[in-house]
């Protein structure tokens, strides 16, 4: 009768509802997560939307100053209006690929228009405003004063600038709002012509739920109005340029920096996961079993694992002191000095007189046996050694 291994469906379930159970509160995470994010990042720096991360308010107020508003989603629209008499304002600079920022750049230092990059981070900076470097440590303040000689600046006073800090090797560029010596709003003329660029740290000022707050809507009126036309680009995923790598970058190139952490605290996640099931659960303890097995049961199943193990030696040890432990107390030698040879080899010679110390010190310690006929024949002997004891 053979009992099959596989294992049953409620044993298949038991094993793997912890993972199952794992993986919903995941997924039912990941869901709300998305949900929220989508409800919270509507319309987010869009001069369309009339949200609180919008940025209608501005426009409205730009307009009735007479500066037009543009907006734009692609690169190739932004770069055939970048001109003398149009600002461009970049929206997420940080969501353009290495290639469409060095296109920009490229399009943006001849125009003699003004560029404004609201918070690039490291991923853009470097090729938008070669000469500036992004501190990866925000300012915890959001409220600066200007600091500095821009016109701009010292007429709309204190602000919230606060995010990433800036710094350059530009002799003429204007650093204000500074935090820790470090600027959060950084003006760098073009090195010909008219044009300049303006870093600002945060996008605070252009908000409408932010706009009325200190001096955010002077700031950002003098910055974006300087110019009868703003040029509002507001980066897309389905932008073309985006895809079209020129064979210059990978895959991975066009992949958000986020995806390299996500992967990572993925990577985290399986290995303690995996840690986890792996543990021990401490050491063996011997328990009952729930039926009565016969000896002779457990002797042969024993027996078979030795052998399908090939493991004559363990099969070897396991008699020899079995048999020293019964021959021990028949010959008046201690339990504790059962397999010693000095305790128990003398008392069995002084019994059988006939045996020989070598031949028993060779029966009861000897090597193991080489093969199967070998370690019958050991057992034999030692049976026959038991029962002549016995008989003693």
């Amino acid at each position: 009768m053979t009992t099959s291994s596989a294992l049953t469906t409620r044993q298949l379930w038991t094993r793997t509802r912890g993972i199952a159970l794992a993986l919903v509160v995941l997924l039912v995470g990941a869901v709300a997560i998305a949900v929220v994010r989508s409800q919270t990042k509507h319309g987010d720096l869009d001069p369309r939307s009339a949200d609180p991360r919008g940025s209608r308010a501005v426009t409205e107020l730009l307009a009735a100053r007479g500066v037009t508003t543009r907006l734009v989603t692609t690169l190739d629209a932004a770069r055939a209006t970048a001109g003398p008499d149009s600002t461009l304002l970049v929206a997420v600079p940080d969501r353009l690929t290495h290639r469409q920022q060095s296109l920009l750049a490229k399009a943006t230092a001849s125009s003699d228009g003004r560029t404004v990059l609201v918070a690039p981070g490291e991923w853009s900076v470097g090729r938008l405003a070669p000469d500036v470097t992004a501190s990866p440590v925000t300012t915890l303040e959001t409220t600066l004063d200007p600091d500095c000689t821009l016109p701009e600046a010292r007429r709309a006073g204190s602000a919230e600038t606060g995010g990433i800090r800036y710094r350059t090797t530009a002799d003429d560029a204007d650093a204000c709002y500074p935090s820790e010596r470090r600027a959060t709003l950084l003006r760098l003329p073009a090195t010909s012509g008219t044009g300049d660029t303006v870093l600002l740290g945060a996008p605070d000022i252009l908000l409408n739920n932010r706009l009325d707050k200190q001096g955010n809507a002077s700031l950002a009126l003098q910055l974006l109005g300087s110019r009868p036309q703003l040029v509002w680009y507001l980066p897309s995923l389905a932008d073309s340029s985006a895809t079209d790598t020129g064979g210059r970058e990978s895959l991975f190139d066009l992949l958000p920096s986020a995806w390299l952490w996500g992967t990572l605290q993925l990577f985290v996640a399986a290995v303690l996961a995996a840690f986890w099931r792996g543990r021990r659960f401490g050491p063996l303890v011997p328990e009952k079993l729930p039926v009565v097995i016969r000896a002779s049961e457990t002797t042969e199943g024993r027996a078979r694992l030795y052998r399908k193990a090939d493991a004559r030696d363990r099969a070897c040890a396991a008699l020899r002191s079995t048999t020293r432990a019964r021959l021990a107390p028949l010959v008046g030698v201690p339990a504790t000095q059962a397999h010693t040879p000095e305790a128990l080899l003398p008392a069995l010679s002084a019994r059988l007189p006939d045996s020989g110390e070598q031949a028993l010190h060779s029966l009861l310690f000897g090597a193991p046996p080489r093969d199967d006929a070998a370690l019958t024949a050991l057992t034999d002997r030692l049976d026959a050694l038991e029962r002549e004891v016995r008989r003693s």
